[in-house]
């Protein structure tokens, strides 16, 4: 490659990147996320495995929106449901997420791009266990979209998310 073709891509390469870059670490402590089904970035058992430390490496976001199970608004924190998937190279059409008591939907994967979708952790500065809808709670921006109060996106909140399935 000619010198001039590598001084242009060079800038390219210190520009940080997603964090699919390097190998999927290993869980430390118990995981609280599974992602299996079409993904490229495992770490044990052809299946992505996240404790809240690998969690928390991705990028924080906030959001302030009111549910249909919660009085008023509450203020959530967490990370974009787009950046848990661009990290373990997520590829299909549809996320079936399950929840800690067996509660199973598939949601479109383009909710997760068209839209800013939470994986909350916190509420109301909180840490979510699950007693009380955690420890993670897909959120939808439903205050800032007027689509989103109907029903359908309701029973795409999964609270005590724990599994992930990319199909």
């Amino acid at each position: 490659m000619p010198r001039r073709c590598l001084f242009w891509l060079t800038p390219l390469l210190l520009v940080p990147g997603p964090l699919v870059a390097d190998p999927l670490p290993a869980p430390e402590k118990p995981p609280l996320l599974r992602v299996t089904g079409n993904i490229t970035q495992t770490n044990r058992d052809d299946a992505a495995h996240f404790d809240r430390g690998l969690l928390e490496r991705l990028p924080r976001h906030a959001l302030q929106t009111s549910t249909s199970v919660t009085d008023g608004v509450n203020h959530f924190e967490g990370f974009l449901m787009r950046d848990l998937l661009d990290w373990v190279g997520a590829e299909g059409d549809t996320a079936a997420a399950l929840a800690l008591n067996d509660y199973l939907i598939e949601i479109p994967m383009e909710d997760f791009y068209d839209y800013d979708v939470l994986v909350a952790d916190t509420m109301d500065g909180e840490t979510l266990t699950p007693r009380d809808k955690g420890p993670l709670w897909i959120v939808y921006p439903r205050d800032d979209h007027s689509e989103l109060q109907d029903i359908r996106y309701d029973y795409r909140w999964v609270w005590q998310l724990h599994h992930l399935e990319i199909q």
